[in-house]
């Protein structure tokens, strides 16, 4: 996800992030928040292998025509004689087809409807078995308010009065616009399918490859394309408008990789100027994280009437074809103002939030922190490790610490949108600490190595970083994901002693910091601690601006 607009206020700049919390900033929550975001006894039972889906939207009507084939696969002897599925209000699902055959009311169980879920009651069948279901479904979806932050589906036009049209649902969820099992823990193991039928004058394009361009001979043609890789349920998306495209190779890590981008007509040269900076990027991560996670899908920028999203193979753009974020620094130090940030920023999600993807969304610093990182690493690539450390350092301005990064379990609820700007300085504080970039680059590899197309909780995260690097992490990311507080270091001199100590901290907390323009590491523990120092490092007294913390003297 992208970080909201800066706005201008009067003559000042006020600089604030906004995530998709579609839910808002909840304190309590429903029934129908536990039914989206857990895994209950009628999601347990089953396991997703593959989405087809075919919408067709009328544009005119602000409303959309669909049908999803879901094949699942049954994980489990005994269940619930109910499977949920999601879609969203006011959508409503018209027939059902169960294995191909219309669908009739299981026996003595009612096919009823709750809020934005569906209990469909089905025939029990034997573990491991594979069927399928068939969803046809109509109505006016949601529509997007201010895409992609309050998100749904956009009908818009483009300069020249044209359609424009696509959808945005990170958190909102896909069953905004298609019945699905909609949870980031399920993501269907054989791939999906995205058929798009749209007037002729008009593109449809979707995530991974283009298999079929069919004239229906009725002034419609649907556009199918495929996608290999398992894939979030909220990046599949259809984009729809006077595109025009071309291609490039991208020779990578894996080989040749086909890049290709999707423009509206009359934007086609500005984009061809601003998009030679994607080689640029892909070399850049590709070294520090691996090799791009879906070669088999190819790589898609594709622009769009909002600001950007990370949609899997076809990454949506919207920044105007202008460097950093629509022309702005967000971290105030001229160093984000070198590139496009939309670019570098969705495309990171690639490797973190695509290819690793949280199972719960109160886990998204997964996503957004680490990918919040890979900015820095770019700045990196481009200009240099000083560059780099500042870019981070800057982003700092933002952090509020409202409240903790993760969020609650099971009620389909962000943490603090600190999962940024706030996640790029843990995952560069981890670096420090590691004080080994070999090490750190191996950790990142192996990350997307290790979790490569799966989904996994945060505490899989921690403990890789943990054992890869063979420091113990584990009080760090309680600090800094799980509370809101800044841990602040005090110190005071006695001769030529410096005695030191953490407070403001978990129980336990025992982060390894190190003192400016000096190799010295100090070890503090929440106890006081004290070790001889150069009288040059103590008139000259300051940590590294590295670690985000807080030193205060204290009185000796």
């Amino acid at each position: 996800m992208v970080k909201l607009l800066l706005i201008v206020f009067s003559c000042s700049l006020v600089v604030f992030h906004c995530t998709a919390q579609p839910l808002g900033r909840k304190e309590t929550f429903t029934h129908q928040d536990t039914l989206r975001g857990t895994i209950g006894p009628e999601r347990e039972w089953w396991d997703v292998l593959r989405y087809d889906v075919h919408v067709t939207p009328n544009y005119d009507g602000r409303s959309i025509n669909g049908e999803v084939t879901l094949q699942y696969k049954i994980v489990r002897d005994k269940y619930s004689d109910y499977m949920q599925i999601d879609l969203q209000q006011p959508l409503k699902i018209d027939t059902i087809y169960y294995d191909s055959k219309l669908y009739i009311n299981y026996p003595r169980k009612p096919f009823y409807n709750e809020g934005n879920v569906w209990h469909i009651p089905l025939p029990k069948a034997a573990k491991s078995s594979v069927h399928t279901i068939r969803l046809i479904y109509h109505g006016k979806p949601l529509i997007a308010v201010n895409p992609p932050w309050r998100g749904g589906w956009t009908f818009t036009t483009d300069a020249q009065g044209r359609p424009w049209m696509t959808v945005t649902c990170q958190g909102l969820g896909a069953s905004v616009w298609y019945p699905c099992k909609d949870h980031q823990s399920d993501e269907p193991d054989n791939g999906a399918t995205l058929a798009i039928t749209v007037p002729d004058s008009l593109v449809a394009v979707g995530n991974g490859r283009l298999r079929e361009k069919k004239s229906n001979n009725d002034g419609t043609t649907t556009w199918t394309w495929e996608v290999k890789a398992p894939i979030n349920n909220y990046d599949l998306i259809p984009y729809i408008g006077k595109y025009v495209t071309w291609h490039e190779d991208y020779m990578g890590e894996k080989g040749k990789l086909d890049c290709d981008y999707w423009v509206l007509d009359y934007d086609l040269q500005k984009a061809k100027e601003q998009f030679t900076q994607v080689k640029t990027m892909l070399k850049c991560f590709e070294y520090w994280m691996g090799p791009y996670p879906f070669y088999e899908d190819g790589y898609k920028l594709v622009e769009t009437s909002h600001l950007g999203m990370e949609h899997q193979s076809a990454v949506a753009y919207g920044n105007r074809f202008m460097n950093g974020y629509l022309g702005r620094d967000l971290s105030a130090t001229g160093w984000g103002k070198n590139w496009d940030y939309i670019i570098v920023h969705e495309s990171g999600h690639e490797w973190f939030g695509n290819n690793i993807t949280s199972n719960d969304i109160a886990d998204m610093w997964v996503h957004e922190g680490i990918t919040d990182y890979t900015e820095t690493l770019f700045v990196e690539c481009q200009y240099g490790r000083d560059a780099a450390d500042a870019y981070t350092q800057g982003l700092r301005r933002t952090i509020r610490n409202d409240k903790p990064i993760i969020g609650a379990y099971g009620v389909n609820q962000e943490g603090s949108e600190d999962m940024y700007n706030k996640g790029n300085n843990i995952m560069h504080m981890v670096r420090e600490i590691i004080d080994n970039d070999s090490l750190f680059r191996n950790t990142l590899r192996g990350l997307t190595e290790t979790f490569y197309h799966k989904t996994v909780d945060s505490k899989d995260i921690e403990n890789y970083i943990i054992k890869k690097s063979g420091k113990d992490f584990s009080k760090f990311f309680d600090q800094y994901l799980r509370t809101t507080k800044i841990p602040v270091l005090e110190y005071k001199f006695q001769g030529d002693k410096l005695s030191y100590r953490w407070t403001s901290c978990v129980d336990g907390f025992n982060m390894p910091i190190k003192l400016a323009n000096s190799k010295q590491w100090l070890k503090p523990t929440t106890e006081w601690t004290s070790t001889a120092i150069p009288a040059d490092v103590k008139s000259n007294f300051a940590i590294d601006k590295n670690f985000y913390v807080i030193t205060k003297k204290v009185p000796d």
